[in-house]
């Protein structure tokens, strides 16, 4: 901890006064609006903390999404429907499926150019997070989401490279009563989706299997998508406590057209256009994704378990990017990994205490071929290269029950990360070449319970990111690796608080500081991403949020963030000093609120409005993307139809037709910074459900 600054009193106030918020108020209103009823809060448990923990126990910021949250009403086209709330993290991108949605949670991830960057992605314990750091939320099936846990914070010491933060989706179980449903839905710009569901208990084997078909033309010009799902979970009960876990995934996107960046004046004077380059070399992507998992749970006394997992992902991707050479590119995939766990559960010098102990193992081969794109036509291949990523990490997890208010938690790993390239196009010579990288992440965590309603915690955690096979890729051309290019490193100092507010009402509130090395950063020469590492930067913040039920069947929810997070040292490869600026694409503050009335009865309404505030689009902060305030309302109703439940619903997005930009393109070439996102409106669907 030699020369990292500490969170102290001080710094936490100077927070609070820098985002010029005064939570004081608030939470007056929601202690004095919840002493109206005795109805006890139920208790959350954590599992993406590998341990699984009551909520009040764990020593970080962690936020839990409900099924309801993801799935009641919404129109399901990305995950940020959902996750908007959640303070601390930000989201782009949800109409560009070429590029996947952008998340960053505390800044880790907002540098990605597609794909996510710096969180690592989780579906039932399988990652989707590649070893070399890459993920994506394409596959996953949002319909058939039960919970969604995001850790906020570095989290190396639990999953390795590229955990920045946590996003861990749970999918559904099926219910005792066996059931089926059919939802249909559709809307503006030609939005269409149709989602079949079965689930139930059959004897020993409780299963869910979901099958989606959705079609959009977009908002913008060439932004059409299309998108196959099919998931299922089958959770099969072996006797005494012991568990075999199988989940299956298949999907096929064949049309994801990009319609690229546009510059400030063309985003002015028409938003719906898209990028001259990319209509011209039809730019977009198709994916065909099928993932495999199984997890095999053993307890084998009241105090020790044994979990194994192991997984298999094949995916085919194609893209077609809008420049000729090289500017066509197809990777065959293969994905596998495992990994294997000891949970003990007793106690340590007569101190309750949980330790884990585990090993996972990944293996990333990709057949990565380029060719020219000859406006839109497969030309002559120019690129020829078996790229293979291994990871092995070891860990150990432990917690330890100090007193009735004080627990202590430990976590360490060693990661080891083998990156190897095999070049197969000899006529410009031989790039092949291999690098590979270790780090070390430990994680100091304490919880102290003041008060049955009062929570206060601090931790010290650490993350490592290396580059991608993408990122690795040298801006001199050819094949081969990018040997300038280092991992980045940071390192996290944090305090927090938890509580409730009489019996319907609770809060967080938690301050950080992020000392980042080696920041990896994008940079754009003729319509192609390269990266380089920032020297040093820092990141303060503080978020809060607060959820209160102030009269019966009306719940509010409100969020805020506050970010600083700044270069400390960067000067680029043309000589250009950034020290100072701020990181672009990450804006100062965000502000969410959410107020929903549930009625008995099933009807339904909901209104949320979320506001950022202005964000630079380049590293010298001379562009910027203007502040926006977005709102979105849907209401529903649940009615009996004989032996069939039905459930219509409407929505509209952006209620007031805000202009604002749903995507920035960091440092784009060009200054093609820009997607717009689309004005006002409208989905409507139905569900209809039989229980059998």
């Amino acid at each position: 901890m030699n020369g990292k600054r500490r969170i102290t009193a001080k710094f936490i106030a100077s927070c609070v006064t820098a985002s010029g918020l005064s939570f004081a108020p608030m939470l007056l209103w929601a202690q004095e609006a919840s002493e109206a009823t005795n109805e006890a809060l139920e208790e959350i448990i954590v599992t993406a903390t590998r341990l699984e923990t009551a909520l009040d126990s764990v020593p970080g910021a962690v936020s839990i999404i409900g099924t309801d949250e993801i799935q009641l009403g919404r129109q399901q086209l990305a995950l940020d429907e959902a996750l908007t709330r959640v303070p601390g993290l930000f989201m782009q991108n949800r109409y560009n499926f070429a590029q996947d949605l952008r998340i960053s949670i505390r800044g880790f991830g907002a540098r990605a150019a597609f794909g996510i960057r710096g969180v690592k992605i989780l579906v039932d314990g399988i990652p989707e997070t590649l070893p070399d750091g890459q993920g994506a939320v394409d596959s996953i099936d949002i319909g058939s989401a039960r919970q969604i846990e995001v850790i906020r914070g570095p989290s190396s010491s639990l999953y390795g490279n590229a955990s920045g933060g946590v996003i861990s989706v749970v999918s559904e179980g099926g219910p005792e009563t066996p059931f089926a449903t059919a939802r249909l839905s559709t809307g503006a710009y030609d939005f269409r989706k149709i989602q079949v569901k079965t689930g139930g208990q059959t004897g020993r084997v409780n299963y869910l299997m979901s099958l989606s078909d959705m079609e959009i033309d977009g908002y913008r010009e060439h932004s059409e998508a299309e998108n196959l799902q099919f998931s299922g979970r089958f959770n099969f009960d072996l006797g005494n406590d012991s568990t075999f876990l199988a989940v299956v995934n298949h999907t096929d996107q064949p049309v994801s057209n990009d319609p690229g960046g546009i510059n400030a004046a063309q985003a002015e004077a028409d938003p719906r256009s898209a990028r001259d380059a990319n209509l011209n070399f039809d730019a977009g992507e198709a994916l065909e994704q099928t993932r495999l998992g199984f997890v095999y749970t053993l307890p084998f006394s009241d105090a020790h378990e044994l979990a194994v997992r192991t997984y298999h992902v094949s995916r085919d991707f194609a893209n077609k990017l809008p420049f000729t050479g090289g500017g066509t590119v197809e990777i065959d995939r293969a994905f596998t990994g495992g990994g294997v766990s000891y949970t003990y559960s007793g106690m340590f010098q007569e101190m309750p205490n949980r330790l884990i102990v585990g090993l996972d193992f990944d293996d990333q081969d990709d057949d990565r071929r380029r060719f020219d794109n000859l406006l839109g036509t497969i030309g002559p291949l120019t690129f020829d290269q078996n790229e293979r990523v291994k990871s092995l990490g070891v860990f150990i997890q432990d917690q330890l029950t100090l007193s009735d208010t004080i627990d202590l938690s430990f976590g360490l790993r060693f990661d080891e990360i083998e990156f190897t390239a095999t070049d197969r196009f000899l006529a410009d010579g031989n790039d092949s070449g291999s690098r590979t990288l270790d780090n070390v992440n430990p994680m100091l965590g304490i919880v102290a319970k003041l008060t049955p309603d009062l929570t206060l915690y601090s931790t010290l955690s650490t993350s490592f990111e290396t580059p991608t096979t993408t990122e690795f890729s040298n801006p001199s051309g050819g094949g081969g690796f990018n040997l300038s290019l280092e991992p980045q490193q940071a390192t996290s100092l944090e305090v927090g608080l938890r509580g409730r507010l009489g019996q319907r009402s609770s809060y967080e509130l938690a301050a950080f500081s992020i000392d980042v090395e080696d920041e990896l950063i994008p940079f754009e020469t003729v319509g192609r991403e390269f990266f380089a590492n920032a020297g040093k930067s820092d990141r303060t913040g503080l978020e809060f949020s607060i959820q209160a039920e102030p009269i019966e069947n009306l719940s509010v929810v409100l969020s805020y963030t506050y970010s600083d997070f700044t270069f400390k040292q960067f000067i680029d490869n043309n000589g250009n000093d950034f020290a100072g600026n701020i990181i672009p694409g990450t804006p100062e503050h965000l502000l969410f609120g959410e107020i929903t009335y549930n009625l008995p009865s099933g009807a339904f309404a909901a209104l949320d409005v979320l506001h950022a505030d202005d964000m630079f689009a380049n590293n010298s902060n001379t562009a910027i993307s203007d502040s926006y305030t977005i709102a979105n309302a849907r209401v529903g109703i649940e009615t009996t139809m004989g032996p069939l439940i039905a459930s219509p619903f409407i929505g509209i997005n952006n209620l007031f037709d805000e202009s604002y930009n749903s995507n920035l393109r960091i440092n784009a070439f060009g200054s093609r910074y820009f997607e717009p996102g689309p004005d006002r409106n409208i989905y409507a669907g139905i569900e209809l459900r039989y229980d059998f």
